[in-house]
């Protein structure tokens, strides 16, 4: 397995009125005959999506439903996440057909579950997130989960992601562009080519190349992450404020960063090794989220697939005032 992976956005669905299932149902529909699906795996993300926006109607009253490409082994599919801040459910119960905690058939989960190759969920008081994701026939699941989304009202991104996968090494790329806009996307997109050319290189050589792909742009901040799984350590390079994390059941370990800005001015970078980072969660953030959570805040949560943990944090911790990504990696990915 060798994959280059570029980004793309989040797109977002508020769940408000009736109006918006129809909506939710025509964009994964959408998204899935973009893809190359055929009639019956287009029906059944658009079945996903119809109850997934239903439920959040009828039990949260108000909600989002997040729509996005996915990655995945062999070709690519259609990720479907709805959010809330309702009342929570136990989610065990409510996977039973016939149980409802809204006077329904109770029937939804259990149907969600049935369409979809890889189902998620995490309730508390706080609300729900449940993920899904539906693929074609022949391709299996990545363990990544991303939330990426440009400031409200606008449509380009400053925030850039790649990834680079191969049998034994993943490489992540995190670019907060500086501002936001068209002009922000530009540098990032700029640091992205730059980085997918050869994005197993030593991260101190790949900064020097975004360095100067990025020049004539605003530039911004950058951080890159490679796992080697052969010997479970991780290495890591960053300028400027991208957060990252590695998390295990003993505690997060942050990475240290050095100040500067990608395409405009930083003194040399130096790379950090962190050793027996094997099994554990990789999270990278752009300053759109704010840096004060713990998962341990949320119990259970960090075993949970990468794309719920990164929708929880989304939820709780989005600034609303600028670009967000949150990226986060199960490093496990490449013994399964």
């Amino acid at each position: 397995m060798e994959l280059n992976l570029a980004g793309t956005l989040t797109e977002v669905i508020p769940i408000d009125d009736e109006s918006r299932i129809g909506q939710a149902r025509r964009c994964a529909k959408h998204l899935a005959e973009d893809l190359g699906f055929d009639e019956a795996d287009a029906g059944r993300a658009a079945l996903v999506a119809t109850e997934l926006a239903s439920n959040v109607l009828k039990h949260a009253k108000s909600g989002e439903l997040h729509c996005r490409v996915v990655p995945g082994r062999g070709g690519q599919g259609v990720e479907l996440i709805a959010i809330d801040r309702g009342p929570g459910f136990d989610a065990h119960r409510c996977l039973r057909d016939g149980f409802s905690t809204g006077g329904t058939p109770g029937e939804g989960l259990g149907s969600i579950s049935r369409q979809s190759q890889v189902m998620d969920i995490f309730a508390d008081e706080r609300g729900a997130v449940v993920m899904t994701r539906v693929f074609p026939r022949g391709v299996a699941d990545l363990r990544i989960g991303i939330n990426q989304h440009p400031i409200i009202n606008e449509t380009a991104c400053g925030d850039v992601w790649h990834l680079g996968i191969n049998a034994h090494n993943i490489s992540a790329l995190l670019i907060d562009g500086l501002g936001h806009g068209e002009a922000a996307e530009e540098a990032g997109r700029c640091g992205s080519a730059a980085f997918a050319l050869r994005p197993f290189d030593h991260p101190d050589a790949l900064l020097a190349d975004m360095h100067r792909a990025m020049n004539g742009t605003r530039g911004g901040a950058a951080a890159i992450a490679q796992y080697d799984n052969e010997s479970g350590t991780l290495q890591f390079a960053g300028i400027g404020n991208i957060g990252v994390r590695l998390i295990s059941p003993q505690g997060s370990r942050g990475m240290a960063s050095h100040p500067g800005i990608v395409g405009v001015q930083y003194r040399k970078a130096h790379t950090f090794t962190y050793a027996e980072a094997n099994a554990q969660l990789l999270v990278m953030y752009s300053d759109g989220l704010q840096s004060r959570w713990d998962l341990n805040d949320y119990p259970g949560l960090r075993t949970q697939h990468p794309a719920t943990v990164a929708a929880v944090l989304y939820r709780d911790f989005c600034r609303g005032r600028d670009d967000v990504t949150v990226m986060a990696i199960d490093l496990e990915l490449l013994n399964a």
